[in-house]
C-alpha cells in the first residue's frame, strides 16, 4: 500500500514540475494561469482547512485576511508609481509579502480576540459580520480606487533573474511558495501544538481543566491562518495585478469554505482537493449550462449528502470496508 502511495506522490510531483510543458503542448497559455490561480486557491483554502478541520472552527469571513493580502500588495505598489503619499510604496516581493502577511496575521488578532469568545453560529456570523466591515471599508477608499479596486504595475520583483512577468516562472514562484506553506502546516500538525489543536477540537473543557489556555491557543492558530490566508490574497493580486473589493466579500469567503467542504475537512488535502474541484467545475460548467451556479450548488449538496467528509474521505471509505471484510474472512479461516 505504501509503495502504492510513493508512486501516487512521484507522479503527482512529475505532474506539477512539467505542467507547463504540457500547458504548452497543449497550445495556449490559459492553463499555466488557470493552474496558478488553483494553486493561489489551494492555499487560500488549505488555510481555512486548518480552522475548520483542526479546531473546528467554522468560519464565515476568512475573505477578510484573502482580500486584505491582496490590497496590501497593491497599495504598496500604487504608491510607488502614482503615490498619494500616505505610505511608502515598494515592488519588491521581499518586502512586500511579508508586508502582506504580517498586516493580516494583525488583523486577524483583532478579529480573533473578538470572535473566538463565542462559539458555533455566534462566531460564524461575526467573522462574517468582520469580512463585510473590511469589504465595505476598503470599498470606501477613494483614493485606492473605491468599488474600482486598484490595478498594479507590474507584479511584485523577486530578483535573483526570476522575471515574475513571465507566466511560466511565475507558476513555479507560486508551486514553491505552497508546497513550503504546507509543509509549514504539516509540520505545525504534527507539533506539540497540534496535539493540543486536536484536544482542544475534541475536548475543550478537558484541555482547560488540564490547564491549557485554550483561547490563546486558538488565537495563535486563527493568526496563522489568517496570515496564510493573506499571503494567497498577495499571491492573487500579483496574479492579476489587480485587487478588487469583491476579494473581502461574503461570496468569496462563502467559495472558500465549499472547497473545504467538497474536499473534506478532515483530510490535510482536503482544502487543496477542494479548491481543484471547485476551480474545474467553475470553468466548465458555465459551457455547459446557463445555470452553472444551480448545478454546482447540486454538486455540493450531493457531496455532502453521500460523502459527508469529502471528496478525499471517498477513498477512505472505499479501503476500511475491504479491510473490514479481510479481517472477517481471517476470523472465519481462523474458526
Amino acid at each position: 500500500m505504501k509503495s502504492h502511495s510513493h508512486i501516487a506522490w512521484v507522479l503527482l510531483a512529475i505532474l506539477l514540475i512539467g505542467f507547463p510543458a504540457i500547458a504548452q503542448a497543449l497550445g495556449g497559455s490559459f492553463y499555466v494561469g488557470f493552474a496558478t490561480r488553483v494553486l493561489i486557491l489551494a492555499l487560500a483554502a488549505s488555510s481555512l482547512r486548518l480552522l475548520v478541520g483542526e479546531l473546528a472552527l467554522v468560519s464565515f469571513g476568512h475573505a477578510a485576511f484573502f482580500g486584505t493580502g491582496a490590497f496590501v500588495v497593491a497599495i504598496l505598489s500604487k504608491e510607488l508609481t502614482a503615490p498619494v503619499g500616505l505610505l511608502p510604496g515598494t515592488d519588491s516581493a521581499w518586502i512586500a509579502w511579508p508586508i502582506a502577511v504580517m498586516v493580516s496575521a494583525l488583523l486577524a488578532v483583532v478579529i480573533g480576540m473578538i470572535s473566538l469568545r463565542t462559539k458555533g453560529a455566534y462566531f460564524i456570523m461575526i467573522t462574517l459580520a468582520f469580512a463585510q466591515m473590511t469589504f465595505y471599508l476598503f470599498e470606501s477608499l477613494k483614493m485606492y480606487g473605491g468599488d474600482e479596486g486598484i490595478n498594479m504595475a507590474h507584479r511584485s520583483r523577486l530578483g535573483f533573474g526570476l522575471d515574475t512577468s513571465d507566466n511560466v516562472t511565475f507558476y513555479y514562484v507560486i508551486l514553491a511558495t505552497v508546497l513550503l506553506a504546507n509543509l509549514f502546516f504539516l509540520f505545525l500538525i504534527r507539533s506539540p501544538l497540534g496535539r493540543v489543536m486536536k484536544g482542544i477540537k475534541e475536548n475543550e473543557t478537558r484541555m482547560q481543566a488540564l490547564g491549557y489556555r485554550t483561547y490563546r491557543y486558538k488565537l495563535m492558530v486563527f493568526a496563522i491562518a489568517g496570515a496564510v490566508a493573506g499571503l494567497s490574497g498577495a499571491l492573487l493580486a500579483n496574479q492579476n495585478s489587480y485587487a478588487s473589493p469583491n476579494l473581502f466579500s461574503w461570496l468569496q469567503s462563502g467559495n472558500l469554505l465549499i472547497m473545504v467542504i467538497l474536499g473534506g475537512s478532515v483530510n490535510f488535502w482536503g482544502g487543496a482537493v477542494g479548491a481543484i474541484v471547485f476551480c474545474v467545475l467553475e470553468e466548465l460548467l458555465p459551457h455547459l449550462t446557463g445555470y452553472w451556479q444551480m448545478a454546482m450548488g447540486v454538486f455540493v449538496i450531493l457531496v455532502v449528502m453521500r460523502a459527508p467528509e469529502g471528496l478525499t474521505g471517498l477513498r477512505l471509505r472505499v479501503r476500511v470496508p475491504h479491510a473490514a471484510q479481510g479481517r472477517s474472512s481471517s476470523e472465519v479461516g481462523n474458526g
